[in-house]
């Protein structure tokens, strides 16, 4: 297995910062999606992981986060949408160029599962698999974790903004600073339904939301207090054709201790790898 830093070179210049993992063998090619804020070496084991197994991997870092960048990180269009529809699909082209003739599947954190439909070139993908997708809506979150979150979006946000030109994230332990646009169009899809589903028709005209008809598996853990299971199932509805599994786990029922928002991807639950490494071997 080779591990090689590249660049990745968006449809209007941006440059993404990415790592390609090329097995030994290949059987199946897989672009690794991030949540939002997040580096792509919070991915490293887990991509290591699949590549191991005999799939091409891409990590990779949307734009504005985890990248040197002279003056303010909005210098960037950076944004939800932006994240969607220019950076996605670049990333798609290149595991394209990398690894030909192959099955290309996407693995979503979070936001990396949210904003596939916005990819123009989405119907290229032969299945999805996705952690902590969900609509991330304030109304179904639980207490007391719903009072952080209220904090976080309504006020954080605004006041981090505001007086720092960007969102602080880090301070609260929630990744990278976020640019203004990227925390503000995640304020108001978190306290919207469906998510993305908030500005379908009206800032996103195009999309491919209606058309996506590949299987989707969307997993979550019981102590995710962002993507608990009603908010999961409220995302899936925007994906009106694909073919939907939903699973819950529960860290009681593993060997696992906790699982959160972020824990699938930790090397201490390397046990629940099988579940993404089943699925794409059922799919590729």
């Amino acid at each position: 297995m080779n591990k090689i830093d590249i660049k990745i070179k968006c449809i209007d210049g941006v440059e993404l910062d990415a790592v390609l993992y090329e097995p030994d063998q290949i059987m199946g090619a897989v672009m690794m999606a991030p949540a939002t804020g997040i580096k792509k070496g919070f991915y490293h084991s887990f991509a290591e992981h699949l590549a191991n197994q005999g799939y091409g991997v891409i990590c990779y870092e949307n734009r504005g986060i985890g990248v040197s960048i002279k003056g303010s990180i909005n210098k960037i269009d950076a944004s939800l949408i932006n994240w969607g529809r220019l950076d996605m699909p670049a990333v798609l082209n290149k595991l394209k160029h990398c690894f030909p003739n192959q099955s290309y599947h996407l693995i979503g954190h979070s936001a990396g599962g949210q904003l596939v439909g916005l990819m123009d070139n989405a119907l290229e993908l032969k299945s999805m698999f996705t952690f902590a997708s969900s609509s991330g809506s304030l109304r179904n979150m639980p207490y007391p974790f719903k009072l952080f979150a209220v904090f976080y979006l309504n006020i954080f946000i605004p006041i981090s903004n505001l007086f720092f030109g960007q969102t602080n994230s880090h301070w609260v332990g929630l990744g990278e600073p976020l640019p203004v646009l990227v925390a503000k169009q995640w304020r108001r899809w978190c306290n919207g339904k469906g998510y993305v589903a908030t500005d379908l028709g009206k800032k996103i005209k195009q999309h491919l939301y209606d058309d996506l008809k590949f299987p989707s598996f969307w997993l979550c853990a019981t102590d995710d207090g962002i993507a608990n299971l009603a908010n999961v199932k409220d995302m899936t509805r925007v994906f009106s054709q694909s073919k939907i599994k939903i699973k819950s786990i529960n860290p009681e029922n593993t060997n696992s201790k906790q699982i959160g928002h972020m824990g699938f991807f930790s090397s201490k639950n390397s046990e629940l790898w099988r579940f993404a490494l089943e699925w794409l071997d059922k799919n590729k």
